[in-house]
């Protein structure tokens, strides 16, 4: 689904306009149609280079590290995994998805989730059916570039040339946002145990992807009406500024309630 074209088309109509192009023109000449083709191509161009740009750097960043079992300085007690996590999406939500860029979202909510309840050693069956299902709805050929359609949060630089080979890149900004946003929800709900996974370098990254996150969908949000409440839902997270472990802590608890809501617009 090929939208930069009809995108850009529009964003090039709005410049001819603002440079003095006439709404009821008569007489438009071959040169002057040569001429709206190339903005256009100029346009759609940029639009592009900068959404590559954006993307290249997001697949550069750490990824949030309690979501390993592994992460350094991080590890849950025998005791703390009898305490299992009630603020987990259902697997059953994939039922709720109807359009294709709700089956995304969704679909990239669900493979964060999963991972939190292989941190608890809970049961993941539904898990794994449900995001086989919702990625056999949305069936995009993009997802074979990855190993395991379980590893979509990660949104990679992989991933990202692969959807933008196959027409896809509005949809990897869906993903992105909505891997961001439950990050931050999890942590939010337990922020004193799953803060010590991080290190400052990791709690800047969670600032610098939601920089870039904020500015890719407010971007698309002009063009393509499916972004508006996306890019409704990330931007109060801007907030998050933090550049250290001690920053990501304070900032994550007092804007618990802004990220609840914005995982609850992106999960409508």
């Amino acid at each position: 689904m090929k939208k930069l074209t009809f995108l850009a088309v529009a964003f090039a109509a709005t410049i001819f306009a603002a440079c003095g192009g006439q709404k009821g023109a008569q007489n438009t000449t071959d040169e002057n149609t040569t001429e709206k083709s190339f903005e256009q191509e100029q346009v759609e161009a940029s639009i592009k280079m900068h959404l590559d740009s954006l993307a290249a750097s997001v697949g550069q960043l750490k990824q949030m590290p309690f979501l390993k079992k592994d992460a350094e300085g991080f590890e849950l007690t025998d005791q703390e995994k009898q305490v299992k996590p009630d603020y987990l999406l259902d697997p059953a939500v994939a039922e709720n998805a109807t359009t294709l860029s709700e089956k995304y979202r969704v679909l990239s909510a669900l493979t964060v989730d999963k991972k939190v309840a292989e941190v608890y050693d809970m049961p993941t069956d539904d898990y794994t059916k449900a995001i086989a299902k919702l990625a056999a709805d949305i069936n995009d050929p993009s997802f074979k570039a990855i190993d395991d359609a379980s590893n979509i949060f990660e949104t990679s630089q992989t991933l990202y040339d692969a959807m933008n080979e196959n027409g896809r890149i509005n949809y990897f900004w869906q993903l992105v946002a909505t891997s961001l946003v439950e990050q931050l929800y999890v942590v939010s709900q337990n922020t004193e145990k799953f803060i010590t996974a991080f290190d400052d370098e990791s709690a800047a990254n969670v600032t610098f992807r939601i920089v870039l996150l904020t500015d890719a969908v407010e971007r698309l949000a002009k063009y393509d009406p499916e972004f508006e409440p996306v890019a409704e839902a990330v931007k109060p997270l801007m907030v998050l500024n933090a550049i250290s472990v001690d920053e990501l802590k304070s900032q994550i608890a007092e804007a618990k309630e802004e990220i609840v809501a914005a995982r609850n617009k992106l999960m409508k």
